[in-house]
């Protein structure tokens, strides 16, 4: 359930079209909001799981600031972060730079998956889950099987967008 609650807020990428420049981290599943909602629960029923998938939720939202921000605070309809990996410029003049896209999430993908430095750090994260699961918790080594489930979400999506934008 912990694991669930740290990537369960990614699935609202479906409903990325509903959201401000059709970026998923619009929506108020990137908000802190589920994550206190989730926390209260755990404290309501005292089950010590669901306090800490709210936590682990709340995390996911966080180190999403960094990258291409979130709507952390959602009523102001606002993205707040340090947005890595935008420029000021592109971020300034965003709407243009999504037109140039047959589909808006193609230039946040591409940024990403273009970038160096972030796809060495998922792999030294991967790498260092391994170790811990291993070392730590070799009982819990099927949960892998779950990382290798979001990586193929994540990758069919990037060349679903990569053919689109490639016809």
């Amino acid at each position: 359930m912990i694991v669930l609650a740290s990537f369960i807020s990614d699935l609202d990428v479906f409903f990325s079209k509903y959201a401000k420049d059709e970026n998923h981290r619009n929506l108020i599943t990137h908000s802190v909001f589920p994550s206190i909602i989730i926390f209260v629960l755990g404290i309501i029923f005292y089950w010590p799981a669901l306090i800490i998938s709210g936590f682990s939720y709340f995390i996911h939202v966080f180190v999403d600031l960094f990258d291409w921000g979130t709507n952390f605070l959602y009523f102001p309809k606002k993205t707040f972060g340090p947005r890595l990996f935008m420029s000021k410029e592109e971020e300034e003049n965003l709407p243009q730079y999504l037109a140039q896209y047959k589909n808006p999430a193609s230039f946040f993908d591409f940024k990403y998956y273009n970038d160096k430095i972030a796809l060495t750090i998922e792999v030294l994260l991967f790498i260092l889950m391994l170790f811990f699961i291993i070392v730590f918790a070799f009982e819990y080594i099927l949960i892998v099987i779950i990382y290798f489930l979001g990586l193929y979400f994540h990758l069919s999506r990037h060349f679903h967008l990569k053919k689109i934008e490639n016809n």
